[in-house]
């Protein structure tokens, strides 16, 4: 099994990124003697050769045995985010349900990230009757009724005086969360 930093490696092989090992090293952010090292444990374990360009250059390109484990290594961190995403989804499915339930019908949600998708998604498969759901990117609007769901890691103070949850807060808060998505 590839370690992490091997794995990076040979992404940044396979996609020809950076030609020479210092470049290389850059990227991953390690020293040129790490860099070395992990090209060098990476060939003895038969995931890329060096071939000899000329007497300074040399090119690295992965085996098939190389291409096999990348793809092999990417298939599983697919799996893990997309069990990752429906850990989500069921996470914020439970709390619109009870905050639908304690009567809110109106809900707006602040931020740009995939996160504001995925509650529109919940809300809309939940069927609710008479529930709005509205993106919003700036409070200055007068909002009367409603709760403010956040889905962005920094939230402005002036959020804080109308009822707002931010749901990053709140599915950090969940431990069996936390302990799933770190698997």
């Amino acid at each position: 099994m590839l370690e992490e930093r091997e794995f990076e490696l040979i992404n940044i092989i396979r996609d020809r990124i950076h030609c020479n090992q210092r470049k290389i090293s850059q990227h991953l952010d390690l020293s040129l003697g790490m860099t070395n090292m992990l090209i060098r444990r990476l060939v003895s374990k038969g995931y890329i050769r060096i071939r000899q360009l000329n007497k300074k250059k040399v090119e690295y390109l992965l085996t098939p045995k190389g291409f096999a484990e990348k793809m092999r290594k990417s298939l599983k961190y697919t799996l893990k985010t997309i069990d990752s995403i429906s850990l989500i989804k069921s996470k914020i499915n439970i709390l619109i349900s009870q905050l639908y339930e304690e009567g809110e019908r109106v809900f707006y949600l602040v931020g740009k990230s995939d996160l504001v998708t995925l509650v529109e998604i919940v809300i809309q498969e939940q069927n609710f009757r008479d529930c709005q759901c509205r993106r919003i990117l700036d409070l200055a609007e007068d909002l009367k009724d409603g709760v403010i769901l956040i889905c962005m890691e920094k939230v402005d103070h002036k959020f804080l005086n109308q009822r707002a949850i931010n749901l990053i807060q709140e599915l950090a808060k969940d431990k069996a969360f936390i302990q799933q998505s770190n698997q």
